[in-house]
């Protein structure tokens, strides 16, 4: 048996199967023995538990500390044990010593400190534990037929490191507190049927929110549970980070995630963004998510092959944790509030990061005043679906910026010029070939805004389409006004421009805005703060 060095154990008192209190340490030396009954290896250290107990359990506390209420019993009755069995049924103490396997034995001198220690069964263990509990005591072992026994045997998982309780007994440790109010269902009731009932769910099931999730869930940020994060229209709700919680494990998503969720939420709750009026338009618009930093890796994001795409948890489960706080918690639901006239399939969620490494240019957020090592979110009003522009033969940078700028074109309306923000994603061949000629964002953008230029006359409205420039706001109609020439796009710092997809394929997409500027929404990015 290895010696472990001499260190202050954690104070405790536990409870025998009598209600008598048992504290620890005491006056003197402890044996403390953790164990559970669905652990075979457990089962067979229990007669040597039994047997140190009677031997010398009248100069050192020989106590087993069972993890399951009823398991308990069970092993005293199983084993007709004396020693004294501790329930440690709500695995604080299991918590506290730190344990991943049992059983666990633990020798301690009269002060608190551990001066053995081994872990499942191990023969040559437990004999030399016997030697030191005999030098303590004066007694002598009793004789065992340890030919009986293996030479070792690996011990089970701690019912304190099973998932979900771990998380919660960290939660606990850490002073969290659930505020929100629990809803207790009957045995006969279907707990998915009920979310679906109730109008919790985008129409998908969800995961139903138990107090021990939501406890995982918060172990992914540092925030206590009753901090406000943002007031979400159109309600006006405060959201706190519990009830962000209780949201991202519905959505599905790992407590890593959360710190992505509640940035993009912050950013979504601004003035800027608008986001009554993004869930309000009968537009197709919906939020956003783009991702930049490090997280993108931690966190397993896709921004290669089919970054827009399904099959990623990280990226579908951000938005949608996002969507169901603002559907749960703002009031914005379809048919109420919501009022899009045909919605789209991305208002489920829309999430994704950018490739910075595949990119010829600095990333959204360094754009956007942040370093390049800091991890943020930006957030776009735009519609809730991408359109793919195909160019396969451009073969120069001019050649292909200028390609993308007449698909651009088609963004809301071939006729409806001097618009606002656009997102658009570069695929990486795109990228490459625009990369070789050394183009500047700027370039592309000024590119786009060069060919997108239309004069008034070709924009206003017509018999062909009734979509246009009203006659009756050009004032005096002039062959000069009607040869002004109007871009595309109100500013060029309106196009976004980011790098995602895959490596094969030349095909790059866009995103196109709801009303930008103070009257409809504007891009927000915030920094994410990481639990650690």
């Amino acid at each position: 048996m290895k010696e472990s060095p001499t260190n202050l154990l954690p104070a405790f008192e536990l409870h025998d199967a009598r209600g008598t209190g048992r504290a620890f340490p005491s006056t003197r030396a402890a044996l403390l023995c953790f164990v559970k009954e669905d652990c075979p290896t457990c089962g067979m250290t229990m007669p040597l538990i039994e047997a140190a107990h009677r031997t010398f359990g009248a100069a050192v506390d020989v106590w087993a500390i069972g993890q399951d209420a009823e398991g308990n019993a069970k092993l005293v009755e199983r084993y007709a044990l004396t020693a004294p069995m501790l329930d440690d049924s709500a695995l604080q103490v299991s918590f506290k010593y730190d344990l991943d396997t049992v059983p666990t034995i633990i020798l301690a001198d009269a002060n608190g400190y551990e001066q053995r220690r081994f872990v499942g069964f191990g023969r040559d263990d437990w004999r030399d534990m016997n030697a030191e509990l005999s030098r303590l005591s004066g007694k002598q072992w009793p004789a065992v037929d340890w030919n009986s026994y293996p030479e070792s045997r690996p011990g089970c998982g701690s019912k304190s490191v099973e998932p979900g309780i771990a998380e919660r007994l960290e939660a606990n440790a850490r002073g969290d507190k659930l505020t929100a109010r629990r809803i207790e269902l009957g045995d006969a009731e279907d707990v998915f049927e009920f979310m679906f009932e109730r109008g919790l769910t985008d129409g998908l099931p969800v995961v139903p929110p138990t107090p021990e999730r939501v406890m995982w869930m918060l172990t992914g940020t540092r925030r206590d549970p009753r901090d406000v994060v943002a007031i979400v229209p159109p309600n006006l709700a405060p959201v706190t980070v519990e009830k962000v919680a209780v949201n991202a494990v519905m959505a599905g998503c790992k407590p890593e995630y959360l710190p992505v969720v509640i940035a993009a939420l912050e950013a979504v709750c601004t003035d800027e963004f608008n986001i009554h009026g993004i869930m309000s338009t009968t537009w197709g618009a919906t939020p956003v998510i783009v991702v930049n930093g490090p997280i993108r890796h931690r966190l397993d994001m896709n921004m290669g092959m089919m970054a827009l795409g399904y099959g990623t948890r990280s990226n579908a489960t951000i938005g949608r944790a996002l969507k169901l706080v603002l559907r749960n918690v703002g009031g914005a639901r379809p048919g109420d509030i919501e009022r899009s006239t045909l919605g789209a399939i991305g208002k489920f969620t829309t999430c994704f990061a950018e490739w910075e490494e595949r990119s010829p240019w600095e990333p959204l957020h360094v754009e956007r005043g942040f370093n390049k090592d800091e991890n943020v979110v930006t957030v776009f009003g735009l519609e809730a679906g991408s359109r793919q522009i195909a160019d396969q033969t451009s073969r120069t940078a001019r050649a292909l910026a200028g390609s993308l700028g007449m698909g651009l074109e088609a963004c809301w309306h071939p006729k409806q010029h001097n618009a606002g923000e656009i997102l658009l994603v570069i695929s990486p061949e795109h990228a490459d070939t625009l990369a070789r000629e050394k183009w500047s964002k700027a370039d592309v953008r000024a590119r786009i805004q060069e060919v997108t230029s239309r004069p008034v006359r070709e924009l206003m409205r017509d018999d062909s389409s009734g979509e246009g420039i009203p006659l009756s706001s050009l004032g005096t109609v002039t062959e000069e006004r009607l040869a002004e020439k109007i871009a595309k796009f109100r500013k060029p710092e309106d196009i976004n421009i980011i790098v995602a997809g895959g490596n094969a394929g030349k095909f790059s997409a866009v995103f196109a805005g709801w009303v930008s500027g103070p009257m409809g929404s504007s891009s927000v990015s915030r920094r994410i703060e990481e639990a650690t």
